[in-house]
């Protein structure tokens, strides 16, 4: 099937609730230009050079997704222009990316990641670190950030229960902890082999690449 094809279908599978991001990392301008010409405008890269390159030669109205870890070094770069930084995983760059979106009197939206899987290679935030970073005292320091909502990353597993409990903790503690935040209604959880899961958790953005735009083109 083609791109349209692909993203007309999981489009037609997903809840109007939930927001989809096209994962475009790795595929070319013309992929994503097919993606766009079937309606979709947001798009999540994992490279911040990638990133870059693509926002200055593509359409100005994608909304781009900066979905992969990030380093304090490369905020730099696209702090003019990123509508959505989904991994946010420390206090030092929440404010890093405070200065920086300073410096272009933007306000960043972003979304703080948990540490929700077994593997010790994904990125985030515990329990007690979210709550300490998710302080008033610490928020209002960095009037150029805003937070709206968690992300977070399963177990790559095949045992559905496992995947399904890791974004049920998610959702309990976006529940608990973002109740009453304004503006603070994203909760990313999802890919292309266990979006349907997270949607069953209460997901309400998924991010997926493979299902839409086939295998990446490592080179």
């Amino acid at each position: 099937m083609s791109i349209a094809e692909n993203l007309k279908k999981i489009e037609e599978s997903l809840p109007p609730q939930v927001t989809l991001v096209a994962v475009s990392k790795t595929h070319g301008e013309s992929e994503i230009m097919e993606a766009y010409h079937a309606g979709q405008r947001a798009f999540g890269e994992n490279k911040v050079q990638e990133l870059v390159g693509k926002w200055e030669a593509l359409p100005k109205d994608i909304e781009w997704h900066m979905i992969g870890h990030l380093q304090r070094n490369k905020v730099k770069y696209l702090a003019g222009f990123v509508s959505l930084i989904h991994g946010v995983d420390s206090q030092r760059l929440l404010e890093e990316i405070d200065k920086r979106a300073g410096a272009h009197n933007r306000v960043v939206d972003c979304l703080l990641q948990v540490h929700i899987a077994r593997e010790s290679s994904k990125f985030g935030f515990d329990e007690k670190e979210l709550e300490g970073v998710l302080q008033e005292g610490v928020l209002s320091s960095l009037p150029n950030v805003r937070i709206r909502g968690l992300m977070g990353m399963a177990t790559f597993s095949d045992d559905p229960e496992l995947v399904a409990s890791e974004f049920r903790y998610l959702k309990s503690l976006f529940d608990r902890l973002m109740a009453g935040r304004e503006h603070a209604d994203i909760l990313s959880m999802g890919m292309s082999g266990d979006y349907r899961i997270a949607i069953g958790e209460g997901s309400t953005m998924v991010r997926i690449g493979s299902s839409i735009f086939g295998e990446r083109n490592y080179p």
